[in-house]
């Protein structure tokens, strides 16, 4: 996959926050990082038609440019529905940490020595989402800049904070000048910072 494709792929992994289970997500983020677009090309498809996720025009070319040259059916992509604009996001978020996270939570700490000093990351915000409605666990959800190798990095972090207890990470790496998505728009409005890493203007400020 050239670089143009894999960041048309992440840019739309990333708007596909809060959209996708997170079992889904994590994997299609983690099988970008490894290069195995051809898997990505034939599944992510079928997801998002049996979760029934509607995609925007600019959504649809992303995906039409990160995954037909991969082999992605042609039916399969021309059968995704389309939506003007994406809905609310369903999720709430908070800074406050649960109560089952102890004072100990090493996360901040690890991430902490593994970005500094680095020059193609940022800032890392770190926040907890929560279902809007029905109740349910919270999720932590992790927020980074990067200037380069975005999906690498995304699947870089995945595997630590697995590492660290995460079953299904939500790591949102977010490309300098991108225009968030409502769903990261929310995240950090709600989000504390974690660590720095050595990115000249990498700071995510909150809106």
């Amino acid at each position: 996959m050239d670089s143009y494709a894999e960041s048309d792929c992440h840019e739309l992994l990333l708007r596909l926050a809060g959209r996708l289970p997170d079992r889904q997500l994590w994997r299609f983020r983690d099988w970008l990082a490894a290069g195995a677009v051809t898997a990505l090309a034939r599944t992510l498809p079928l997801t998002l038609l049996r979760e029934r996720v509607g995609l925007t025009a600019e959504e649809s070319r992303l995906l039409t440019n990160a995954l037909r040259p991969a082999g992605a059916d042609p039916e399969r992509l021309n059968a995704l529905p389309w939506v003007d604009e994406i809905a609310e996001v369903d999720y709430t978020f908070t800074s406050e940490s649960p109560e089952w996270v102890s004072m100990g939570d090493s996360v901040g700490v690890v991430l902490g020595a593994i970005v500094r000093d680095r020059t193609d990351i940022g800032e890392v915000r770190g926040t907890w989402r929560l279902p809007r409605t029905g109740g349910g666990p919270a999720t932590r959800v992790v927020l980074v800049t990067a200037t380069t190798q975005c999906a690498k990095l995304a699947g870089e972090l995945q595997r630590v904070l697995r590492a660290l207890g995460e079953h299904e990470p939500s790591v949102e790496v977010i490309p300098r000048g991108i225009l968030l998505p409502r769903y990261h728009q929310a995240a950090l409005a709600a989000s504390v910072p974690l660590a720095m890493g050595a990115a000249e203007g990498g700071h995510l400020v909150p809106s």
